[in-house]
């Protein structure tokens, strides 16, 4: 105990200048009994002074730190819901071991930024843990837990709405996310995540998932579907990969076809069919007015939920749809059955929906003509 502490004056009547006495004894067990007592006499209906808020909270730490661990986590729980608990023993808790910690790590309105940064910076990840979920996180901590997080760690503050993330935390947040599939429902669901930043998970989840940006998308109010759309033109850059061979000479062809006024949608069921695989890419990517290299990735990868937010945006025939992706599936099993299905979905698919995601994934072109 400070000696600041046990000088202060107390209120005529106080029953602390005998637990003061108290606690010089050297028994534990009475220790146990004075640090029980004292807890009690603090929740009690007696108002405090300011110095009897002082020799509690130097009371209350100095006898916590000689208890057995059951003993402090009693301890943590029972003061860290409340909002003029000592600071000292809160502090005193939050830094301890995980099993006393948690408590008021989670819910402790006593602890400051600076206390919980502190946390952040020192111990370990059931502690990040714990700050995850207290019922509001501010933006200097939750990017710090981002930045000293693991992906378990992560998952708990993106699963948390009150934890509020920065810009940069966010996409640092969505890349970790995407090579990792245990946060792609964490992040996909994070009702505040950037418009922009929600779509870039699109090609990595599972079909629930894309069903969920699909709807995200044709909910969203158009101001603030302009204002992801610009948050993303300012972040995305152009894609690297190389052009096919046959690139140019296929451009040229789908050129003259359009001047001609031949560039049918129909005409690119035969490009496909006549394995004309560059031609068909080129005039998808101009009929749905997107890049090159995102049509390609989505044929190439036989992403066809993908292939029917393009064709539905472009506004294509249903049996169109389904003649591509019966060719793009060739001779794999069940290849009709599976058309059949992707077809369904196409029905179901709002043009409103895909018109919105596919300004998103326009965001690669904007970005490289820009560069």
């Amino acid at each position: 105990m400070s000696d600041a502490a046990a000088t202060a004056p107390v209120e005529t009547g106080s029953r602390l200048p005998d637990l003061v006495q108290l606690a010089q004894e050297g028994s534990s067990e009475k220790r146990r009994a004075l640090l029980r007592e004292l807890t009690e006499h603090f929740f009690g209906p007696a108002r405090r002074s300011a110095a009897e808020d002082e020799l509690y909270d130097s009371l209350l730490t100095d006898l916590a730190a000689e208890m057995e661990t059951a003993v402090r986590a009693e301890l943590s729980a029972r003061f860290a819901l409340s909002p003029d608990a000592p600071r000292g023993l809160i502090r005193r808790l939050a830094n301890d071991e995980v099993a006393v910690a948690e408590a008021v790590l989670r819910a402790s309105t006593v602890l400051t930024d600076e206390d919980l940064l502190g946390v952040v910076r020192t111990r370990g990840q059931e502690h990040l843990r714990a700050i995850s979920e207290r019922k509001t996180v501010s933006e200097a901590v939750s990017d710090m837990i981002v930045e000293r997080g693991d992906d378990e760690t992560l998952g708990t503050l993106l699963r948390n709405e009150g934890a509020r993330l920065s810009r940069t935390a966010s996409e640092t947040a969505v890349e970790r996310a995407k090579v990792n599939p245990a946060l792609h429902a964490a992040t996909v669901e994070r009702a505040s995540l950037p418009a922009d930043l929600l779509n870039d998970m699109y090609f990595v989840v599972e079909t629930r998932l894309r069903h969920r940006i699909l709807e995200q998308n044709a909910a969203m109010d158009p101001v603030l579907l302009e204002s992801a759309l610009a948050a993303g033109r300012a972040r995305v850059a152009a894609d690297d990969g190389s052009l096919p061979a046959d690139y140019s000479e296929s451009l040229a062809y789908v050129e003259e076809l359009g001047a001609a006024n031949q560039l049918t949608p129909n005409m690119l069921a035969r490009f496909l069919r006549s394995g004309s695989r560059t031609s068909f890419l080129i005039a998808l990517a101009q009929l749905a007015d997107v890049d090159f290299l995102t049509a390609s990735q989505i044929v190439q990868r036989r992403e066809l939920d993908a292939l029917a937010v393009i064709c539905k945006a472009a506004d294509l025939d249903r049996a169109l749809f389904l003649t591509f992706v019966v060719v793009i599936l060739g001779g794999e099993a069940n290849a009709i059955g599976q058309a059949h299905a992707y077809a369904r979905l196409y029905t179901e698919l709002q043009r409103e929906a895909a018109l919105r995601t596919l300004r998103f994934w326009r965001m690669r072109r904007e970005s490289a003509v820009a560069a």
